[in-house]
């Protein structure tokens, strides 16, 4: 049985496994590179005012300032596409897709901040969570609208591919009501002597 709004066939099989692929794939890495433990001398004390690390890193300049915010922008950011990909649906209200990923993406984030408070030399920072949630959702904005509307009209242009031309030019075939059989006498035509 098919869920309602998914994209059927082959095609959707092969999209969502290759998204489960590449997502589990990508939370892979990025557990490997926010949690490994770090070998430095000193540590920054855990971040809990918004803002404040990003305030820190404009008062860099603006190249410093650029790799940082970047950086957060861009380690969680293809959870934006990786997650309704791995969902496969396609007919979904786009604002309805764009909260359910970057809760699910900010619940990633935030346990991830959670679990680098266990790890040598990595803290806490709230700016982190900001920024990859809103990197996700920048993820989102800019793919996920546009496939998925390339994916409808490709799946309608192989809807229509399967009717033949004639049948598609014409319609269906018009139903006329039943109409009652006419008695034996009535229709027999008239005896001439």
């Amino acid at each position: 049985m098919q869920r309602q709004g998914s994209i059927g066939g082959s095609a959707a099989i092969r999209i969502r496994v290759t998204g489960s692929v590449l997502l589990v794939a990508h939370l892979a890495f990025v557990a490997w590179y926010t949690l490994r433990p770090l070998d430095v001398p000193w540590v920054m004390p855990a971040n809990l005012r918004p803002l404040a690390g990003i305030r820190a890193d404009l008062a860099l300049g603006w190249p410093e300032a650029a790799r940082h915010i970047g950086a957060g922008l861009a380690l969680l950011a293809p959870l934006g596409v990786l997650l309704p990909m791995a969902g496969g649906r396609l007919a979904v209200s786009p604002l309805g897709s764009l909260i359910r990923t970057v809760a699910a993406g900010a619940l990633l984030s935030l346990g991830i901040e959670l679990l680098q408070t266990g790890v040598p030399g990595q803290v806490a920072d709230v700016d982190a969570l900001l920024l990859n949630t809103t990197g996700i959702a920048l993820a989102h904005l800019a793919v996920v609208p546009v496939g998925r509307s390339w994916l409808r009209r490709r799946a309608e242009r192989g809807r229509r591919a399967d009717v033949p031309w004639e049948e598609a030019a014409q319609g269906r075939t018009p139903t006329v009501p039943r109409v009652g059989i006419a008695p034996w006498s009535d229709a027999l035509p008239p005896s001439s002597p």
